[in-house]
């Protein structure tokens, strides 16, 4: 029987969880079947069993492993010293990195997350609002230190985190820029458009 292939520091687990986003992303979680999942790691279906419970597990697994990251990114953020139009920006940059990067897991985790099942799903509802809610006190705080234009926060991290969410068309693009120039320009007009 074929055993998962693995690189050195990465285990079966990691292997299948970066298989499953990619064919969640193609096929959407509700196509994508264990037996295509299986053939992307040269498996059998039930040899998957031997490293996960369910399609549900893998799900949770991507959605909550990127939303974590992006907790602890925007901890480490609103503690430091820098200027509020400094920290969003830092803040964008980390997303915009994020999608180029890991496109795959942000992917799923931003559009497949509502198949979640409950409590899970209520619990990722409540982390994306908090989320959301702690961006736009950036932005707040920029707007009363005068850096940032006096404009409605919660309706800018909608339009700064969707355009974000657009990178995909840059994957899909077969005449593109260059990772490092869409992140510039991205920032160009994101930032300055907010800046006072």
């Amino acid at each position: 029987m074929a055993r998962i292939r693995t690189a050195k520091d990465v285990s079966r687990k990691e292997v299948i969880l970066k298989a499953a986003a990619a064919l969640f992303r193609e096929k959407g979680y509700k196509a994508a079947s264990m037996r295509d999942l299986a053939e992307r790691v040269g498996v059998e279906a039930a040899s998957l069993y031997n490293h996960i419970r369910s399609k549900s597990e893998l799900l949770h697994d991507i959605c909550f492993d990127v939303a974590n990251i992006f907790g602890e990114y925007i901890n480490q953020v609103e503690t430091s010293d820098k200027k509020p139009i400094e920290k969003l920006e830092i803040l964008l940059r980390f997303h915009i990195q994020q999608m180029i990067k890991n496109f795959q897991e942000v992917y799923v985790s931003d559009r497949e997350w509502r198949y979640l099942e409950n409590p899970y799903l209520s619990n990722f509802q409540s982390q994306r609002r908090n989320y959301r809610r702690r961006f736009a006190a950036i932005i707040e705080q920029g707007i009363e230190s005068g850096d940032i234009n006096r404009i409605d926060a919660s309706t800018a991290v909608l339009i700064v985190l969707h355009a974000v969410s657009g990178i995909e068309s840059w994957h899909r693009s077969t005449h593109k820029i260059s990772g490092e120039e869409l992140e510039e320009n991205m920032i160009t007009i994101l930032i300055d458009g907010l800046k006072k």
